[in-house]
């Protein structure tokens, strides 16, 4: 079902957003978008999976057992079960935390890490089917990723974050459509989730936790407005267009955004298959630059003898990976450190790689590293695809005179250079086996990309809060 190229004069764009949804169908998703959902779905578990191994994660969850009043929702790689809301605000925090999650790169937005925790949840609440869960999950990402095209990466700019912000739209839309809501109800979930959006990019000045979060509150906020609009409860009309809509109060009356852009090719061009995912655990906007570092040092510059390091990123991205300067080049933490542009640029140079280990003590504390990164500079590049590509450039000095060059003209993982099925598949089963047996990551893998669309979503949480394997 494709949403009206010409739409009756005076309807609000989430009154065409209410309309496209109410009435779809999982059989209107094709086969390609539905197998790319689940491998999308399967990364995302991974890295949940990956961060119980951290401090922000056993915060977390001590945080939300201490609120928590009983549920049966489940935690992504743990046996205790929480209310609906905050299991996915957990989820969302476990997603999202490393910073190893998809993007989508018009967007600028994580949009799994936020729909993803919500249709978890509320599937396995309904009992309704995996497909069901997919498609809701497919319906969500459709969305927020336009909303979030619409700015071309303005709200960075401006210091919010979209991935809370634009995610809590996703997240009412995929909630509607499980819930069954009407062009009404789902119209005025979308004007009441306006009044709940939210993620402020401050995080970046001190590594704070807080960008963690914005995926899992964008999730409670989608599935409370969803629910407050079922019941019959009025949200505004004019959610994106109005005078204090989503656009206006966030990037003033006077910012450069393509409102068409919300709900174009909805229906016939599928942004869940643009979605990039992470082939490194950092910032997305510092794959580019990282790759190109790796190259060079494997075609033998050595870290002993570079003189000057040059890295040429869109303008978009530096107040978010070269800026402040001193902050990036020796970075307090690990959070400090996937947002730096020195710091991981100066660790491919020196081991030809980046992983998680490269992003925790010791390593942050690397000599050899830190003086490199004393030594790299940035300016914004010219020539510069973004956001259809998160690209950058690399230029080495040597002491001697000599300047080496490497260039990333389309980021690994980008829609136009996808990690495969089974890269997917092994980026999982590296961040699993950190959390869980390889049975059962085996077990995972095999749910979330082989079971039968018709088993229930029930039994895929119980797999991955793991419980018993259920029989659908």
């Amino acid at each position: 079902m494709a949403i009206a190229q010409n739409p009756a004069a005076g309807q609000a764009v989430s009154e065409q957003i209410a309309r496209f949804i109410a009435g779809f169908r999982s059989m209107d998703i094709p086969d390609h978008a539905m197998a790319r959902a689940r491998d999308l779905l399967l990364d995302s578990t991974g890295i949940a999976l990956a961060s119980h191994g951290y401090e922000f994660a056993s915060r977390a969850m001590a945080a939300i057992e201490e609120l928590d009043s009983g549920g049966d929702s489940a935690v992504i790689g743990s046996p205790k079960r929480f209310e609906m809301r905050n299991a996915a605000l957990v989820n969302g925090i476990l997603i999202h935390g490393l910073d190893y999650d998809d993007t989508h790169s018009r967007g600028v937005i994580h949009s799994t890490a936020s729909i993803y925790p919500t249709v978890l949840a509320l599937a396995s609440h309904f009992n309704k089917t995996i497909d069901e869960m997919v498609t809701a999950y497919i319906l969500g990402v459709e969305v927020a990723t336009r909303l979030g095209s619409v700015v071309k990466g303005g709200f960075h700019q401006v210091g919010f974050h979209p991935t809370g912000l634009i995610g809590a739209f996703g997240c009412t839309i995929a909630a509607g459509w499980l819930m069954g809501l009407d062009e009404k109800q789902l119209t005025d979930a979308q004007g009441l989730v306006l009044s709940m959006g939210a993620g402020s990019m401050e995080f970046l000045n001190d590594g704070a936790w807080n960008k963690r979060m914005h995926p899992g509150w964008a999730a409670v906020s989608g599935i409370t407005a969803a629910t407050l609009a079922k019941h019959g409860y009025k949200g505004t009309r004019l959610a994106y267009e109005g005078r204090f809509g989503l656009y206006k109060s966030h990037l003033g009356a006077d910012a450069d955004y393509d409102l068409n852009l919300a709900t174009e090719g909805l229906g016939q061009v599928w942004e869940v298959t643009a979605i990039s995912v992470k082939p490194l655990p950092a910032c997305h906007f510092t794959h580019a630059a990282v790759d190109a570092a790796i190259r060079l040092r494997h075609r033998g510059v050595k870290h002993e003898e570079i003189e000057r390091v040059e890295v040429l990123v869109p303008q978009e991205v530096i107040k978010t990976v070269c800026e402040p300067e001193e902050l990036k080049r020796k970075p307090a933490n690990s959070y400090e450190a996937q947002f730096s542009i020195p710091y991981l640029v100066g660790t491919a140079l020196i081991n030809g790689r980046l992983t998680l280990d490269d992003i925790e003590p010791p390593a942050l504390h690397d000599p050899d590293v830190l003086a490199l990164a004393a030594r790299t500079y940035y300016r914004a590049d010219p020539d510069s695809a973004f956001p259809k590509y998160y690209d950058s450039e690399v230029i080495v000095t040597t002491k001697d005179g000599k300047v080496f060059r490497e260039r990333e003209a389309v980021n690994r993982g980008a829609s136009d250079r996808p990690l495969t099925r089974q890269d997917i598949c092994m980026k999982f089963r590296d961040n699993a086996l950190r959390q869980v047996s390889p049975e059962r990551a085996e077990m995972i893998e095999f749910m979330m990309l082989h079971s039968d669309g018709a088993a229930k979503a029930r039994s895929l949480a119980q797999c991955l809060g793991q419980g018993d394997m259920v029989v659908a």
